[in-house]
């Protein structure tokens, strides 16, 4: 058994068939299931993105002293090195106190979307593959095949050529 297939298996199939069933009962809005979904899944993530936010401002709020700290140990990289270690270390901080709860999320988000391209089957190969990923003992995934794929005035299954929703993500990310 490949990674691929672990990750197929694990993540996203169970992701496909939650995205399908969701949409049953969402009103066959494919649009609306992405939304409730992302929302659920931010939900979740919370504790994780909350740790990142905070480890993020406290890597802020030294900031000044690493600046200092590299005008005075400039010629001495290795001095400059264990200053910022110890600086670290009585403030309670790491760097890795950032990255690690993004390493946990980045997964879940890359599957979100392998599942939300693989539910949007337009040609016949694409439905032959989505095939391997529905669970037979749902009845009801294979009866929402295929999905509405209009949301709004956006067609989901084709890129969005009016640039709205980029501009949106942008400044919603921009916002939070």
């Amino acid at each position: 058994m490949t990674i691929g297939d672990v990750w197929d298996l694990i993540i996203l199939s169970p992701l496909i068939n939650v995205l399908i069933v969701l949409s049953h009962y969402l009103f066959n809005s494919f649009g609306l299931t992405i939304i409730v979904l992302t929302i659920v899944i931010r939900a979740a993530m919370y504790p994780l993105t909350r740790r990142q936010l905070r480890a993020t401002k406290a890597l802020q709020s030294i900031q000044a002293q690493v600046a200092e700290l590299q005008k005075k140990y400039a010629k001495d990289r290795q001095k400059l090195v264990e200053e910022q270690r110890k600086l670290l270390k009585q403030s309670g901080t790491s760097p890795l106190g950032c990255l690690g709860p993004m390493l946990i999320q980045f997964p879940v988000w890359i599957a979100l979307y392998q599942s939300i391209i693989k539910v949007l089957a337009v040609a016949p190969e694409d439905f032959l593959s989505l095939s391997k990923h529905l669970y037979t003992s749902w009845p009801l995934v294979f009866s929402q095949v295929p999905l509405e794929n209009h949301f709004l005035w956006l067609d989901l299954a084709t890129p969005d050529t009016l640039m709205i929703l980029p501009i949106l993500v942008g400044v919603t990310q921009w916002v939070q």
